[in-house]
Parts: C-alpha cells; structure tokens; sequence
C-alpha cells in the first residue's frame, strides 16, 4: 500500500509559514525548518508585547502628567490624591490628554487638586 503524504495540504502549510516568515534574514525566511521556529517566537513576543503594550502607554501618560503638574507647581502622586480627594474620577489617558492640549482646563484641575488637599488636610487637623 502505498504511503499517503497529504502533499497538497502540507506543501500549503510550508508555503503560508514561509510566506509569514516574509523579511526575516537569512535561512529564517528561506527554510521551513527555521522558519517555522522564527515565526513561533514571533508569534510569543507579539502576543506578550500586546500586553505590555497597555503599561508602556501608562507609563508614558504618568510621565507627561508629572511633567505638567511639576510645572504647575505639584507633584504628580499630591496632584493624584487630590484628584482622589475631589472626588473628580479621571483616568490618566484623559488627564494626559487634558494636559496636553488644553492648558487652562489642566490648571483649573491642579487647582481643584490643591484645595481637596488642603480641605483634607484641615480635616485631618481639627
């Protein structure tokens, strides 16, 4: 009996993996044995990356944020207990964008900042 390879669909499967392997260099785009493997570990960073993808933005949002509350004269954890103590329940995509494009509208939310920790902290006095 003669033996049954599945040509049609194998040669298919190389030929997507090897089109997927498209711009890597060397034998990692020729071969299907290393390209198999490249476009695997490919595969990993991109599903690991689409995760980290959320914390780089954040990270960059508190950046431009401290920046922008520094220059208004806080800092940016005061600036977010404030916020927290005003009752105001803005994300840091939105504050950071705030800050960014409308100046005024920054200022007037560092100042409310600034008196929610003041009341707070007359509170916690008296």
């Amino acid at each position: 009996m003669p033996r049954v390879t599945n040509s049609p669909a194998s040669r298919k499967r190389r030929k997507k993996v090897l089109k997927y392997a498209k711009g890597y260099f060397g034998n990692k785009s020729k071969l299907f044995r290393y390209a198999k493997e490249a476009v695997q570990h490919a595969w990993q960073y991109a599903y690991r990356d689409r995760k980290k993808k959320k914390g780089n933005w954040r990270s960059l949002w508190i950046v431009r944020l401290n920046a922008a509350c520094r220059a208004a004269g806080l800092s940016y954890n005061r600036f977010i207990e404030g916020l927290r103590a005003a009752h105001i329940e803005l994300d840091r995509k939105v504050l950071a964008d705030i800050a960014v494009r409308d100046e005024i509208a920054f200022k007037a939310l560092v100042a409310q900042a600034q008196d929610a920790l003041k009341a707070k902290a007359a509170a916690k006095k008296g």
